[in-house]
């Protein structure tokens, strides 16, 4: 599920919005902190100067 996920994001990153919307439920399919530790670098790494504030406001909660 992850994968799917992350291709999703990848999509749909052009758009903020769906973008946050996606992001949220992705991490709802997640059940393993380590999968998680993996899935947020991986989102840092590919979209932390796209969307700072957005992944800023989505790991901290």
């Amino acid at each position: 599920m992850i994968d799917l996920a992350k291709k999703i994001l990848q999509k749909v990153s052009f758009d903020p919005i769906l973008f946050r919307k996606e992001l949220i439920k992705s991490l709802l399919w997640i059940r393993d902190i380590d999968e998680f530790n993996r899935f947020k670098e991986w989102c840092q790494h590919e979209f932390g100067k796209k969307h700072p504030s957005i992944l800023q406001e989505i790991f901290l909660s």
